[in-house]
């Protein structure tokens, strides 16, 4: 098994080991509206977590390019996130739309085989 390929599935492995159901930043240092929603709102958190896990086994597999355009991507749709506010529905639709992007990405590159 290649090295992406096995650290691809620790990185799947730890997301469902019980550490990994709180939201990928600290909810005691949270200060935004939008982060404060997230931690208070157990739907929101495990798009979080389930965003975050698959930013984090993107990040480990992608090559140097995809890695700088992921990063890229991240930070702008960070950016979008922060104009929700607390407004749970906007936040919904947000997630729903960085996991449609990054479950698309991860499939793809699954469908390249091992490498």
């Amino acid at each position: 098994m290649s090295k992406r390929r096995s650290t691809a599935l620790a990185l799947i492995l730890l997301a469902f080991s019980p550490s990994a159901y709180a939201a990928s930043f600290s909810c005691d240092k949270a200060e935004a509206a939008d982060e404060k929603a997230i931690c208070a709102h157990l739907a929101l958190n495990d798009r979080d977590v389930e965003m975050a896990t698959r930013f984090e086994i993107l990040k480990a597999v992608l090559p140097m390019g995809g890695q700088t355009k992921l990063r890229d991507d991240q930070e702008i749709w960070l950016t979008e996130r922060r104009t929700c506010g607390a407004d749970v529905a906007c936040l919904t639709a947000a997630y729903d739309g960085r996991l449609k992007v990054l479950r698309g990405v991860l499939s793809e590159f699954a469908k390249q085989g091992p490498q």
